[in-house]
């Protein structure tokens, strides 16, 4: 296990943790994980990647902290993240951003939010780390990071004493260096809390034992997609023959609605729902904010409840369009990110390429995780992504698992020399 005095060292040189706990919480022997500064610990401030924290000492912990420590996993500290989660680049100009730890000399973008999350485990600060995901934000530090990310739908893991960013699409999941950590990690944080959580526990198990050959997969031609890096196109077709290798039937298809028409409305939903839950927040503390991320929630300042409420019927009913397309397939493959991580002084904050094909697992409410697939001749990772239908976790984690399995990247870390 790192040791608390070199996790604080590189986890400052890196810019992951809010906090390390030194001694770790919980009375266990078990694997080591970390907690995205949005998400409560009993008695330590909940930050919200914020000057002004969103709770200065919460009673009790969140519910999947609490499930982790009843498993015998050890806390070990609270990671950054962007401001109130709201961006997908990882930067943060009110308490710092994450270095992304595949280039020691270039500070790079470690994707958002859950930056900090992503950066502790591809760095091997911890095991796993818990993030939350409302347009991308653990698969795209996943894939900006080399690590696995795993976003389940809605309805399986609790969200309590998870701050939200909007509340019809948040949703809380695992970082790790290996789809069965994430898998288990899954399980042990899934399952009913009396509240929005209603689904039965996730079998991790089961899951990882299932057999993919024969199964049918729809993979987004390169033209259906936003401008990919050359490089990250090759290294998705690489994955593709590798899922066909593994006698996975792939068969190239379009989605009823082009990708674009996913991502515009849930931004919208975000800024929406956002504003009434941190408008408040805002409006006590924008001067302290980024001011990008203020931005963001004020695009939703002037939407009325009946613009709201129209919205969310059309969601519904193209989650039922999607759902109806995506019955013959076991899952739907594409590049997790269409771009490598660039330099933090290049990012536009007033693009967001990043989210480009993760903003419609949340939309269409839909389990997705994002796998390694390589490096680019530069040395920064890719990511696979891999969304299943609304409700199917096991088979997102067993084509995960299969592709993991013979894809040659299975945790791999970066050369921290440079730190």
């Amino acid at each position: 296990m790192v040791s608390a005095g070199e996790r604080r060292r590189m986890g400052e040189r890196l810019h992951a943790f809010t906090q390390v706990f030194d001694p770790p919480l919980g009375t266990g022997h078990g694997p080591t994980f970390a907690i995205k500064d949005l998400i409560d610990v009993a008695g330590v401030p909940t930050g919200g990647g914020g000057v002004v924290p969103l709770d200065a000492a919460p009673k009790d912990h969140a519910v999947a902290v609490q499930r982790l420590l009843d498993a015998g996993y050890l806390a070990v500290g609270k990671t950054h993240t962007v401001e109130l989660a709201f961006g997908g680049w990882g930067t943060n100009r009110s308490v710092g951003a994450p270095w992304n730890p595949w280039d020691g000399a270039v500070h790079r973008a470690p994707g958002g939010s859950s930056s900090g999350s992503a950066v502790a485990v591809a760095s091997g600060l911890c095991d796993v780390a818990l993030g939350t995901d409302t347009g991308g934000s653990i698969r795209i530090p996943a894939a900006a990071c080399g690590v696995v990310g795993l976003k389940p739908g809605r309805g399986l893991v609790s969200t309590r004493g998870v701050h939200d960013l909007a509340p019809s699409l948040d949703t809380l999941g695992p970082l790790a260096r290996s789809v069965a950590d994430a898998a288990r990690v899954l399980e042990l944080i899934s399952g009913p809390d009396g509240g929005g959580a209603v689904r039965p526990r996730f079998d991790a198990a089961a899951a990882l034992a299932m057999d993919v050959r024969g199964w049918k997969v729809a993979v987004l031609p390169m033209e259906a997609m936003p401008a990919t890096d050359p490089q990250v196109a090759e290294l998705y077709q690489a994955a593709v023959g590798a899922l066909a290798v593994l006698g996975v039937e792939i068969e190239t298809a379009r989605t009823p609605r082009p990708f674009a028409d996913y991502f515009i409305p849930n931004g919208w939903l975000m800024a929406a729902e956002g504003w009434r839950v941190r408008g408040p927040h805002i409006a006590a503390n924008g001067e302290f904010m980024d001011r990008w991320v203020v931005k963001r929630f004020e695009a939703g300042r002037s939407v009325t409840d009946a613009e709201l409420a129209r919205a969310l019927a059309r969601r519904a009913a193209d989650q039922r369009e999607f759902q109806d397309w995506m019955a013959p397939y076991g899952a739907l493959i594409s590049p997790t990110l269409p771009i490598p991580a660039p330099p933090i002084e290049d990012v536009d904050e007033t693009a967001s390429p990043f989210s480009a094909m993760t903003r419609a697992g949340n939309y269409l409410d839909l389990p997705a995780a994002s796998v390694p697939m390589g490096l680019t001749d530069g040395g920064l990772p890719a990511g696979l992504q891999i969304m299943g239908r609304m409700a199917d976790e096991a088979s997102v984690v067993a084509l995960a698992a299969a592709y993991e399995a013979v894809s040659g990247w299975n945790g791999r870390r970066p050369d921290l020399s440079a730190f």
